[in-house]
Formats: structure tokens, sequence, C-alpha cells
């Protein structure tokens, strides 16, 4: 299964919590003309590199199948950033 959303919280140097809600499929639709340009540049760079093209996109596929249930978690000094995939 796809993600279908990612929340990203975020603290502030203030100490606020911030957290934002991106529904996936609005967003994938809204950058859908962008892989017009990121499927040959890939292919390119697939064939500058000598890595087979399908199985690049097969691992590129279980990368995005294992992402829900994913928690990203960084933290600099005040600052901290979570982000979940579900």
């Amino acid at each position: 299964m796809i993600p279908q959303l990612v929340t990203v919280r975020y603290r502030r140097p203030g100490g606020r919590l911030r957290r934002l809600h991106v529904p996936v499929l609005p967003v994938a639709l809204v950058l859908s003309p962008l892989l017009l340009l990121a499927a040959p540049a890939g292919l390119i760079a697939c064939f500058a590199t000598r890595v087979d093209p399908v199985s690049a996109l097969r691992g590129t596929g279980r990368l995005l199948w294992a992402l829900p249930g994913t928690l990203f978690e960084f933290e600099q000094d005040r600052t901290a950033v979570l982000v979940s995939v579900r």
C-alpha cells in the first residue's frame, strides 16, 4: 500500500509545536507533470552509472511500499522535526 498521509511535526525555537498533515494523493497529482522530466533524467542517470533501469524502478517501488509506518526524527538545539508516514 502506498502512503496516504504524511504528518510533519516540528518544534520551533520558541517551544511551540506545529503540526502539518500532507495528503499524498493530491500532492502527487499536482506534482505529476514533473514526472515527465524526472523519468528521462532517471533513465539517463541509470545508463550513465550502468544500472539496470528495471531494477532501479523495482527498488524505488519497494521503497515506497515500505514507507507506511515509518518515523523520521531529527533534533538539533531547540528545533525538533518528526515525520510520520501513514
